[in-house]
């Protein structure tokens, strides 16, 4: 071998090492094989029958799991509720499966968590659903509750009254949160007079009677125009056998409703406040009317709100949080209703950024009608949605709920199998042309709520801005300057006392709270002591003038094993000093030094007024009380809503129910109608806790 010829074995391997990627390439593909053709979803057919009592029959059998899936579907959803007995359907449906038939509320409970089952019903706009979930051996026993529901529910007096206040505290929650206020302004604005703006209030809730209920079963939830939806292991002679025996008997068709005039298109773009009085962030709503559930324009329509904001890969998001940092979410949802769809863009974000982040937000929204989605983000924003049904449908609950509502929207048999497809094909050409005619940016409606001090000069600059308050009173810019509301007490009135309260939770004494009051050479002072075993103990001090300036608050407590003290000073128009705030990262040190307004409260000694107001049957009292842990003056509202008899540890007291909103948590308070005035029982919204009074 010549030395040319001659090669080493270290070059051999040299040379093998480099020719590695070039195999390798050469084996495997660089990149992702183009994606599949989108098949239709592999749901079985659906299988139908019909009752002699008009009652529709779906049947989606399924042998993979022994479970079993039912979803009653009846057209008696909220916007069914007779004018001025909104919140009727919502009461209806957290009643119906708590006792029917023979069984009590406990006996219900009892038969179907025997069997490892659920049971449920709740109310929309169109539709109240009643929902059950059991291993398929237990069919009959399904069958038979959800029929009894809705044919023999019983109404008892304790549920109706149980479900009648846990609506109500729902509602004084919705007061306070500026989100669900949001909400309820934009479906009021967007459909007018239209059954989908009806709203219950606390006024049409505590009207609705038993007799109303028993009304609404005889007339709404009656077997023609109903579907019964079934899902799971069981074939369609043994349904239709299951479905006579249980809903044989129940009979009725509902009344011929007067047809519904559909909403006003806006012309034009236009603004609502809702003033939020120290409110220290926005919430917008942006939306618009779209259309009917049947309409093909869904889909690209789907495709353009999933671009707007669909999550964290959403235009809004993208911009409003990652580019700006303005707010920590931006959506948009695109919602399908019976007579008509719409759209809403959200947000929320600091009041200094709220017209900046709103006039972002609808040119992000106008771009997608006059500039064509890139192909990348189009792509993903399909796959995402076409990914995602799968997973909806892969319990027989999720079949049963979604094959029943888009039957009962009077979509085709076979929408839920080829919905995939059909999204699946739709262009940047239809997603462009369906955002200009149906998202109508420049006749939006938008929906602002917040402090109006801070935010409406710069939206009137965008767009006509109208202000109302939380409960809906027009209002003039003018009204926007914070004016201190002083409380007419009546301070001969104001004598030493002390109050013991149980603290129960779920029905259970968790700990005790004390109050007293007790004169000093100036004033007052307010004590308050609160336990709830290792959980949490707090002690407050609450010194004020005769004049009812705020002198001091001091405090102490622990919550979970944290510190907590409060030391505030008020003097020459400020306030100093320094609070304690839990949270879930722990304890804050809230640091305050700031000018208070005369007249302002602190909020800290507003229980000790209560004997020196004039309550009456009509009564309304709004306070101007600093909140140190907020660091702002709250607006609170103590309003008389009814008068009762109630019994705690003390015995029994005629008593004004008061609702008290703006403060951190609304709550509502029973104050005795004799004087001396007693709170003798408080219940904050939304907590399973309540204040008795022991003595």
């Amino acid at each position: 071998m010549t030395r040319s010829a001659h090669i080493s074995r270290g070059a051999l391997i040299a040379v093998a090492l480099l020719a590695v990627p070039s195999i390798a390439s050469a084996q495997y593909p660089t990149k992702a094989p183009p994606p599949g053709a989108v098949k239709p979803a592999a749901i079985p057919p659906f299988q139908e029958a019909a009752l002699a009592n008009g009652l529709r029959l779906m049947l989606v059998e399924s042998r993979r799991q022994p479970v079993l899936s039912l979803a009653l579907m009846i057209p008696a959803g909220d916007s069914y509720d007779p004018t001025g007995k909104e919140g009727l359907a919502t009461i209806a449906a957290g009643v119906i499966t708590k006792g029917a038939g023979a069984r009590s509320a406990d006996q219900v409970s009892s038969a179907i968590e025997g069997v490892g089952g659920s049971m449920s019903a709740g109310s929309g706009n169109d539709f109240l659903t009643v929902r059950a979930n059991v291993l398929s051996e237990n069919a009959p026993l399904a069958f038979a509750l959800v029929a009894d529901a809705v044919s023999t529910p019983t109404f008892a007096t304790k549920e109706v009254e149980l479900a009648r206040t846990q609506t109500l505290s729902g509602l004084q929650l919705q007061q306070s949160s500026p989100s669900a206020l949001a909400s309820r302004y934009f479906a009021s604005q967007l459909f007018g007079t239209h059954p989908y703006g009806k709203y219950p209030t606390p006024t049409t809730v505590r009207g609705i009677t038993v007799d109303d209920l028993r009304a609404f079963q005889r007339t709404r939830l009656v077997p023609r125009g109903a579907l019964l939806v079934v899902a799971g292991n069981i074939d369609l002679a043994t349904a239709r056998k299951l479905a006579e025996q249980s809903f044989g008997a129940w009979s009725g068709t509902p009344p011929v409703d007067a047809k519904r005039a559909q909403p006003v298109p806006r012309s034009k773009t236009e603004i609502l406040l809702v003033h939020r009085p120290g409110s220290v962030q926005s919430n917008i709503i942006v939306g618009n009317l779209t259309l009917g559930p049947t309409d093909d324009a869904y889909f690209p329509l789907s495709v353009a709100s999933k671009v707007l904001g669909g999550g964290s890969e959403g235009r809004l998001f993208k911009t409003l949080r990652e580019q700006k940092s303005w707010t920590y979410g931006a959506y948009s949802q695109l919602t399908r209703e019976k007579d008509i769809g719409w759209v809403a863009l959200t947000a929320e974000v600091r009041n200094a950024v709220t017209d900046s982040a709103l006039k972002e937000l609808l040119k992000i929204e106008r771009s997608l009608s006059t500039t064509p989605v890139p192909k990348e983000e189009f792509d993903g924003a399909i796959s995402s949605l076409v990914g995602s049904m799968p997973l909806q449908l892969e319990t027989a609950q999720g079949i049963a709920e979604q094959a029943g509502r888009f039957a009962m929207l009077g979509l085709p048999k076979d929408y839920l199998r080829t919905r995939r497809v059909k999204l699946a094909n739709v262009t940047t050409q239809q997603l462009q042309s369906a955002a200009k005619s149906l998202l109508r940016v420049d006749e939006s409606l938008i929906v602002v709520v917040g402090d109006g001090a801070q935010v409406y000069d710069k939206l009137a600059s965008i767009a006509p801005t109208r202000i109302v308050s939380v409960d809906g009173d027009a209002m003039q810019p003018s009204d926007l300057v914070t004016r201190t509301t002083s409380l007419p007490v009546d301070m001969t009135k104001l004598a030493e006392r002390a109050d013991s309260f149980t603290v129960m939770l779920q029905g259970t004494p968790a700990g005790f709270q004390k109050v007293s009051l007790s004169k000093t050479a100036t004033g007052f002072t307010y004590r308050t002591a609160m336990s709830l075993g290792a959980m949490m103990s707090q002690t407050q001090e609450a010194t004020f003038g005769s004049d009812l300036k705020p002198q001091a608050v001091k405090g102490s407590g622990s919550v979970q094993g944290m510190t907590l003290a409060t030391d505030l000073t008020y003097a020459n128009g400020r306030v100093k000093g320094s609070t304690s705030v839990p949270g879930q990262g722990g304890v804050k040190t809230v640091n305050v030094d700031t000018t208070v307004a005369n007249g302002v409260l602190d909020a800290n000694m507003v229980g000790a007024l209560v004997p020196g107001l004039p309550w009456t049957s009509n009564a309304k009292f709004t306070a101007s009380a600093f909140d140190a842990s907020a660091g702002m003056v709250r607006q609170l509202q103590f309003s008389v809503v009814g008068t009762e008899t109630v019994t705690v540890p003390a015995g029994a007291f005629p008593v004004y129910r008061v609702d008290a909103t703006g403060g951190q948590a609304p709550s509502t308070m029973y104050i005795t109608t004799a004087a001396p005035h007693r709170v003798v029982k408080l219940a904050p919204a939304g907590a399973p806790i309540e204040f008795v009074l022991v003595k």
